[in-house]
């Protein structure tokens, strides 16, 4: 894994670094929650998300809808069926040490007024310390009392349902030690599974031959997405609640801080950490994080951290949200652990734009009882800083159950007689020679025709971000390209179902729908095509205000190869894009490719519904200076489409309500957020009204 620490000083630097986190942490958050298959530690991925979060907040022009942080996370597993939360279920934001803690303290006095004058001490608010469990977040819904649905976190809005799994777990209760119990109540916990029964387990599945589980997060995910309950049972998961919500018209107890709420969990019948702390300030916090990084080790179940919360639940009101996170809560996480080990050689990996990865292979080494013995080093950059020779000792950073980090060398006890280890001058995949430009940190093999580099673009082709065809996942396009049936992204749309069903893990069934997502992707705008396209620089965010300044592909290409200053006049599109775009076009290569792309049915134009995006463009965003605020279920959007459709006509989507809300658009079973806004007087809309209001021009 790169050195996070490592500076980018150039735009492509930065960008290259920003396409090389995307794509770690979406193959990251692919593994965990579609393949059921972790393949990342969560330390590791904490890192590089927020590495990735602080390129994007420096550069807008870097974030792609394809992006993790514009979700909240991955899919839901098939197998099961998808459930809409009735409230999200957030993730937190992390932060790693003493200092990121102050200065999320620092944002949340700001956020509520309480910052002190320069040079005076910070004022204190109680907040709660609860431990952070390394298992698996569940949503537990009870109605009059009764368990009815238990799901997974999923994507945050929905879910898959677990329920017949959640009932084999005797720390949740099946009905509530309440009378009277409340119409609906939303409990929120971890499941996992404690370190005696996962060496059981282990044992138990060694005797009879079986793969060991890595670790008891991946056992508890596994077992939890298990499809019999009666192997759910056998391996006897447990279970902590640490929030609930209640309907706001419940007559009955109702906690008015974190604390009074983990002692209702506990009186209602469930399981609460006793390792939780009422802190009255900073220094407490600090204190209880410091204590328990070392008395966790003693514990019978795994904990990474230390999550901190707000205690009074109108501050946190007050706070409010982010898109992905509440403003008032905080994971603390403990440093990732070490161990040395040696290195082995340096292979090397081909993206889909043709950089060269290097990978340091070394003698496995166990961190946190997972064997790792790879990990990527970015580029050549990262290669010669770190001053790798055969038979070096290298330090390797906990970081993950594939993808650790090597942190440093120790020169002291490399051998006598060795050589450094250099990136090769030819692509491993084609045996093409290697270029690096100047100025650059990244080394390509620079053939079109390369193997690796076709097996890329055909990725990104088919991802969520772009054409977002479902069913063509990586397998079947090694399958079609080592086969020589596919060698460029317009021969997909010349598949036909028997071929398909006569390749590996591929039926009748399987080809017939993925004919069927093909065809259906032939319909997606030309914001998403562009983008699929996979030209350099050109991101999702920079693909929609591209295409809305040029309409189609030959207005593009007139432009980019003879007008370049008129994509440089479009606003966050500088002069990488412009020559990005010139050295596209300008490949004949790439312009058979379009033609080809024109003659299976694309428009490489846009469609009805980006036009209606350009008209509102063009009308001065008639919702400029509104701010809207979404909650409940909308009949026929999801929160994400309202969301992309208020900003096209220049409207802001916030998290919370406020003061500064203009609009609450408000649908089923909408929470706390619609009796704030109608008590500050806010105007509610239902989704018919905001629909017209995006109608309206002005």
């Amino acid at each position: 894994m790169v050195n996070t620490s490592q500076p980018l000083g150039s735009n492509h630097d930065r960008a290259e670094r920003a396409e090389e986190l995307r794509r770690l942490l979406n193959r990251a958050a692919h593994a965990y929650y579609v393949l059921d298959s972790p393949e990342m530690e969560d330390s590791i991925y904490d890192q590089l998300y927020r590495e990735l979060l602080d390129l994007e907040l420096q550069d807008s022009s870097l974030v792609t809808t394809d992006s993790p942080t514009q979700r909240v996370g991955g899919r839901p597993a098939e197998g099961f069926s998808s459930v809409r939360h009735r409230i999200p279920l957030l993730s937190l934001d992390n932060a790693f040490n003493h200092d990121d803690l102050h200065s999320w303290y620092g944002r949340l006095l700001k956020v509520l007024d309480r910052e002190p004058p320069a040079g005076s001490p910070l004022p204190a608010l109680a907040m709660v310390g609860e431990l952070k469990i390394d298992g698996n977040a569940l949503a537990l819904s009870y109605e009059d009392g009764l368990l009815v649905r238990a799901t997974t976190r999923g994507d945050g809005e929905q879910g898959e349902e677990i329920t017949a799994n959640a009932r084999t777990i005797t720390s949740i209760p099946l009905r509530l030690h309440l009378k009277p119990a409340p119409a609906w109540v939303e409990v929120r916990g971890e499941a996992f599974i404690p370190d005696a029964t996962f060496q059981a387990i282990n044992n138990e599945r060694q005797s009879r031959e079986e793969s060991l589980f890595a670790n008891p997060r991946n056992a508890c995910a596994g077992t939890l997405r298990q499809l019999d309950p009666m192997v759910v049972a056998s391996r006897r998961l447990d279970f902590f609640a640490y929030t609930l919500h209640l309907p706001d018209d419940w007559q009955g107890s109702t906690p008015r801080n974190q604390w009074d709420a983990l002692q209702w969990l506990g009186d209602a019948g469930f399981k609460v950490n006793p390792n939780a702390g009422l802190l009255p300030d900073l220094a407490s916090v600090e204190h209880f994080f410091d204590q328990w990084d070392n008395e966790r080790r003693q514990l019978n179940y795994a904990t990474d951290g230390v999550v901190v919360k707000l205690n009074d639940f109108q501050l946190q009101d007050a706070a409010g949200f982010t898109q992905k996170a509440p403003r008032w809560a905080i994971a603390l996480k403990y440093p990732a652990e070490e161990a040395p080990t040696k290195i082995l050689r340096i292979s090397c990996q081909v993206g889909r734009t043709g950089v060269i990865t290097p990978v340091a292979e070394f003698e496995p080494v166990s961190l946190a009882g997972t064997s790792v013995s790879r990990a990527t080093l970015h580029n050549a950059d990262r290669l010669e800083e770190l001053d790798l020779h055969d038979g070096d000792t290298i330090v390797v950073r906990k970081a993950g159950e594939i993808i650790p980090e090597v942190v440093r060398v120790l020169p002291e006890l490399r051998p006598a007689i060795s050589q450094r280890l250099k990136l090769p001058q030819i692509c491993p995949e084609c045996s093409s020679e290697l270029v690096r430009e100047q100025g650059e940190a990244a080394t390509r093999c620079i053939n079109s025709s390369c193997p690796a580099i076709l097996r890329g673009a055909l990725r990104h082709w088919v991802s969520k971000g772009a054409l977002d065809v479902d069913g063509l996942g990586s397998k079947l396009i090694e399958q079609l390209v080592d086969r020589g049936l596919v060698q460029s992204i317009a021969d997909l749309y010349r598949l036909d179902e028997a071929l398909l069903g006569s390749l590996e893990r591929m039926g009748s069934k399987s080809a017939e729908n993925l004919i069927e997502a093909l065809n259906a992707s032939r319909s997606q705008g030309w914001a998403k095509q562009l983008y699929g396209l996979g030209i350099h620089h050109v991101g999702d965010v920079n693909a929609k205000a591209i295409t809305t300044a040029f309409s189609d592909s030959d207005s593009l290409h007139q432009a980019a190869c003879h007008e370049p200053d008129s994509i440089t006049a479009i606003y966050g599109v500088g002069k990488e894009i412009a020559q990005s775009l010139q050295q596209w076009f300008s490949n004949p290569a790439n312009q058979l490719l379009l033609n080809e792309l024109h003659s299976l049915g694309f428009s490489l134009a846009l469609n009805e519904d980006e036009q209606t995006r350009a008209i509102a463009a063009a009308a001065n965003n008639h919702l400029d200076g509104s701010t809207f605020v979404l909650t409940g279920t909308l009949p026929t959007l999801t929160r994400s489409q309202a969301k992309e459709q208020i900003e096209a006509f220049g409207g802001k989507v916030s998290g919370s309500v406020s003061k500064k809300t203009t609009y609450l658009v408000a649908g089923e079973e909408a929470g706390s957020k619609l009796s704030k806004a109608q008590g500050l007087g806010i105007k509610i809309l239902d989704e018919d009204a905001l629909l017209n209001m995006l109608k309206e021009f002005p």
